[in-house]
This record gives C-alpha cells, structure tokens and sequence, in this order.
C-alpha cells in the first residue's frame, strides 16, 4: 500500500511519486500510513493535488475510500475523505443486512524541515485528521465514547540513493496520537481506554523507475471489551506510469475486527495526481 520517489526518473518539477500515493484517512503516504511527503507535483510557489478511490475486500466486509488533497508551496497540505466500511456478515448477523459505517476527514500536514532526498534531516512533517462517524449507533452499542476524534501525527520519511543493493530505499517513520477504534470506524474510545501513542512504519524498494514494492505497519488501539483490535499490516507493489497516475496493489492483514478474526484481504487503489 506504499508509493515511493524515484530520482532516476526526475523530469519537471518534483520527482516521480515523491508525493506518494494516499492512504485510507486522504493524506499522502502509503495505504495505511501517512508520510512526510506533500500530496501532488507542486514545487516551492506551487500548487499540487491529488485525487483518490481505494476499495479493500476482506472475508466478511468492504472499505471503500475516496477523496482529494491539496497542497500549498509544498508547505502545507489539506485533504478530505470518505470511508464507507460496509458491514457485510456482522451487518446479516444482526439483522441489518446492507448496513454500513461512514466517517468523514478532514486533514492537514505541515512539511517543518528537511527533505526526502538531500540533506541531513530527512523530511518531517507534523499532521492531524480530524474524524466524524456519520453512522454512530452500532459503535455506540459496541462501546464507543465519542462520535468524533483527532488523531495527530509526526512523520519523518527520507529516500536513501542505491541503499538496498544499488536499488533506492525508502523508510518512513510515523508517531500518532489516537483514540480511533478501527481507524474511526467504530467510534473513539471506549470502556477499557481512549488515547494511545501509536507506532507505523513504511520500507519499500524501488526496483525499476516507476515500480516499487515494499512492507508497512501500523498500530492500533484496543479500547473495547466487545471486541479486541489487532494492528495491521501489509505488503504492496506500486505503479508510476508518470506524474498524474498511481496504481497501488496490496495485500492487507487488518486481523480481528469486531470479533470477526481472520480479516486479510486485497486493496486496490487509484490516484490521480497534479
């Protein structure tokens, strides 16, 4: 679920993918995690942007994503999405089949200092997503303390030239702030906690000038007795034919959800880039 920068492959402006692909909450970075890395191609004095849909099958449900970000100078970043996590067995489980849960974000992210290839620093940005459960009755049911809540991050991200083998290497660090159960889906908090910090994590390789291939991970918190929350991991190949389109692939392993065990399933996601 990773998107990575490539130097061979500069052209104008930004380089290839630098701005990666979008994750499942609208900030540029892999599927999962959010990275330093600014949405879009825009350079210093620059406008940049994306646009995105996501779907991920698993066993017993569905996550459908979509939404744009848009980027300033490539200073700061603001996105907007939607996930709809449709319920599938759990829904006919409990007699509302075709149920759903909705939840909309806004984002920001803000590039503080450094940079993804050149010098010492690598890039690091702090961000925050804001959420809001547009379906909140079965989270409420499940435990759930609030309709809302802020997940707040700092990543740093750096591309390291020829550093897996001569292939160039790219490693993402993440350090989140949150109380969202199953990425908010399931409300925030809950009887057995609320806010936790959290570690994720992104390596990926780029083999080729417009293909990639790598590994993330992602804490989670475990604020309800209904049902315990594992973390979640996955592992992706990603596509940069050129600078308005990506193609991620991945296989996700989302574990446990709702006491639904065993929720691994394929994601496929498109974006268009500016």
């Amino acid at each position: 679920m990773l998107p990575i920068a490539q130097v061979a492959h500069a052209g104008d402006g930004r380089l290839l993918a630098t701005g990666g692909a979008t994750q499942v909450e609208g900030s540029a970075g892999g599927g999962l995690v959010p990275w330093a890395v600014l949405a879009g191609y825009g350079t210093r004095d620059e406008f940049g942007g994306t646009a995105y849909y996501t779907q991920l099958q698993l066993p017993d449900y569905r996550l459908d994503s979509y939404g744009a970000a848009f980027t300033i100078d490539n200073r700061v970043e603001f996105s907007v999405a939607r996930d709809r996590f449709d319920l599938g067995t759990l829904g006919k489980a409990i007699g509302m089949p075709g149920a759903a849960l909705r939840q909309d974000i806004l984002g920001v992210k803000w590039r503080l200092a450094g940079d993804l290839v050149y010098g010492d620093l690598p890039q690091i940005s702090i961000g925050a997503q804001q959420k809001h459960d547009l379906d909140f009755t079965i989270p409420q049911l499940a435990g759930a303390r609030h309709a809302s809540g802020t997940d707040v991050y700092i990543a740093a991200t750096r591309l390291v030239l020829g550093g897996a083998g001569g292939y160039d290497l790219l490693w993402n660090v993440t350090l989140r702030s949150s109380n969202a159960n199953q990425f908010g889906l399931l409300g925030f908090g809950g009887d057995r906690g609320d806010r936790h910090w959290l570690a994720e994590g992104s390596l990926a390789m780029l083999f080729n000038p417009n293909w990639a291939v790598g590994l993330e991970y992602r804490q989670k918190p475990d604020n309800l007795s209904f049902a315990r929350e594992d973390h979640a991991a996955d592992g992706f190949l990603a596509w940069f034919p050129n600078k308005r389109l990506a193609l991620v692939a991945a296989y996700v392993d989302l574990g446990s959800i709702a006491g639904l065990d065993r929720q691994r399933g394929w994601y496929l996601s498109l974006q268009g880039s500016l």
